[in-house]
């Protein structure tokens, strides 16, 4: 080959096109899984870093550690060969370990043992002891995967799960990198699956997707491509938690070509939300980088995340993928105000929609556009309809566009009673479609037929968005609503989180927003609105907690602000009013807001502070 070492290493990477058929559409080519290619990276660019971790623990300064494809490929080997002696193929494998690099390796060694990983968290995770015990209640996994660190906290939660057969605990960090020599290579199956992404928890006790190697491999091809990530000089940064689909996804896109991620705990980000911006700007000064985060995260950096006067922070090479339901314009807004001064470009952000059951990634806008917004009319919105209204109108809800779906991924909007697909501008709810949808709920084959296998009962032909799926094609429904605008998605909320109150549809969110606006005793993005039956219907409440430093104020003028504000925006009465300390309000892993669970409390009495 000509062209130098460097012009041979490119050669042996992955290329797009290859993945790519005559019509554009994902293919993959055979053998292809997440697995072979970083074998693929370990042969051609394995003196490059993989992975690096910043441990932010112990001292004020960081700690940098670093992981190279070649040595990511000993640590797989020596992993996968111990959990090769205690496991059958298809066993599931969990990962119960703090944020780090054991934690990459150990997942990527439980599927390159043939075996099922299971992407969950240490015990150490305050307030999440249930999802954890309901999640391996379900898995059943015959290992569990940690490290020294969290060994024995793992072993003591182990000894409490009476009713699930107690799995076998392996330290990773104490595996020798010479158990590898026994390692042997297991052939995969595209179809078989990689890992159980447990859903998050925001309407529901979480539940396990079977993900596939083929939907994997698909959904970072799709993301890529979206983004337009083909540089191999971009990477990634991420404190995300590593068993939250986006940030395994985070991990995940480097191996397609070759690249690398920097990762830190997402406990070392809400400390010090600065830690995440240095990160960032270190990164954007060797390429382009990449990172992902909700709403929050981007509000909570732009009040506690400012550069120090004077600091070098550089942010012109920075993505910036917000993917929450919905996206919010007034952190994208709050963000590029605080950071436009270091180059943040107009068109950094990038809102995106994702769910666990599609692996992640649906869709976003183009990689040269700004983050848009329309404002639709709230009654409209409440009788299903999305109809423009001047941003300044009374009645407007702003709602952000998440742009295009995936290049060989299909969504339409349904009507979920009746199965026929909606025409744009009529709000229903959304259906996927494509290779990278997972396979199912695990040993859930009810709820998989309820939710994997729905068929749409009509379309719209050329109007409509199911060209090019089959008639007899199974759906994903998302139970989340959204609508078509001029070729562009809207996600305007979540079906169960719907506030139904005399056969009108209200928004928990547009409700919640309301709330804050109403009196500054209310915590900003920290108030839940849901129903409760009573003998005439259902009746809203609202629980709020108190901001900082208004513990000692009286509630009753508060209360009354709220009430008066929802009856003449929303038109519906409050029938009670609890504000609650910080805290108090139950949040998915992932930090959202988890209605049905703050609703769960309220109604058996356990709600902190009330």
């Amino acid at each position: 080959m000509s062209g130098g070492p460097g012009q041979v290493v490119r050669e042996g990477l992955l290329k797009i096109e290859d993945c790519l058929d005559a019509e554009g559409n994902i293919v993959l080519p055979p053998g292809v899984t997440l697995i072979s290619l970083i074998d693929r990276n370990i042969a051609s660019v394995g003196d490059a870093v993989a992975y690096r971790y910043l441990d932010h623990t112990g001292t004020d300064d960081v700690r940098t550690v670093e992981l190279t494809w070649t040595k990511l490929g000993v640590r797989l080997r020596a992993i996968g060969a111990r959990l090769q002696q205690l496991t059958s193929r298809g066993d599931r494998v969990a990962i119960l370990a703090p944020q780090g690099l054991d934690y990459v390796t150990g997942f990527f060694a439980a599927i390159k043992a043939g075996t099922i990983a299971v992407p969950l968290f240490a015990p150490e995770l305050q307030g999440h002891a249930e999802r954890l015990h309901t999640a391996l209640g379900d898995a059943r996994p015959a290992v569990v995967l940690t490290t020294t660190a969290a060994a024995g906290a793992v072993e003591s939660f182990l000894d409490d799960l009476t009713d699930t057969p107690r799995p076998r605990v392996v330290v990773v960090d104490e595996i020798p990198d010479s158990a590898g020599e026994t390692f042997e290579d297991k052939p995969i199956d595209v179809d078989d699956v990689s890992h159980l992404q447990y859903t998050s928890g925001a309407t529901r006790p979480p539940v396990g997707v079977e993900i596939t190697h083929r939907a994997v491999g698909t959904n970072l091809l799709q993301m890529i491509l979206s983004i337009d990530l083909l540089d191999r000089n971009t990477h990634g940064v991420s404190w995300l938690p590593l068993f939250h689909d986006m940030g395994l996804s985070m991990i995940g896109f480097p191996a397609v070509y070759g690249g690398h991620s920097t990762l830190m705990s997402p406990t070392a980000f809400l400390r010090r939300p600065q830690r995440w911006i240095r990160a960032l700007a270190d990164g954007s000064r060797h390429g382009r980088v990449v990172t992902a985060a909700p709403n929050f995260a981007y509000e909570w950096t732009a009040q506690r995340g400012l550069p120090e006067p004077g600091e070098d922070i550089d942010l012109s090479n920075v993505v910036l993928i917000i993917g929450s339901e919905p996206v919010s314009i007034e952190a994208i807004d709050t963000f590029n105000a605080a950071f436009a001064p270091h180059g943040l470009p107009a068109t950094a952000f990038k809102p995106s929609y994702g769910i666990a059951e599609a692996t992640l990634f649906v869709s976003t806008i183009a990689p040269t556009a700004r983050a848009s917004v329309v404002h639709l009319d709230r009654e409209q919105l409440t009788s299903g309809r999305a109809v423009r209204v001047p941003s300044d109108a009374e009645s407007a809800v702003a709602q952000v566009s998440c742009g295009q779906v995936a290049r060989s991924q299909w969504a339409v909007i349904v009507n979920p009673d009746t199965g026929d697909e909606l025409p744009d501008g009529h709000v229903g709810e959304i259906w996927l479609h494509g290779e990278n949808i997972g396979r199912g709920y695990w040993g859930r084959p009810d709820d998989t037929r309820a939710t994997f296998c729905a068929e749409l009962r009509s379309r719209l032909g050329a109007a409509g968005h199911a060209d090019g799926v089959a008639v007899d094609a199974r759906w994903l429904k998302t139970c989340d609503l959204g609508t078509y605008l001029d070729g562009e998605l809207y996600v305007t909320g979540r079906l169960a989180d719907l506030v139904v109150i005399d056969g009108r549809q209200h928004y928990p969110q547009d409700i919640e927003a309301t709330t804050a606006e109403a009196s500054p005793l209310v915590r900003a993005g920290h108030a839940t609105a849901f129903t409760v039956p009573a003998d005439d219907g259902e009746r809203l409440v609202i629980v709020a907690e108190r901001a900082s430093g208004s513990r000692r104020a009286d509630p009753a003028p508060a209360i009354d602000a709220i009430r008066a504000a929802v009856r003449q925006r929303h038109g519906v009465e409050v029938a009670e009013m609890r504000f609650v300390p910080a805290g108090a309000i139950p949040r998915t892993t992932s930090g959202k807001l988890a209605r049905g669970a703050c609703r769960g409390e309220y109604l058996d009495g356990t709600l902190r502070g009330v």
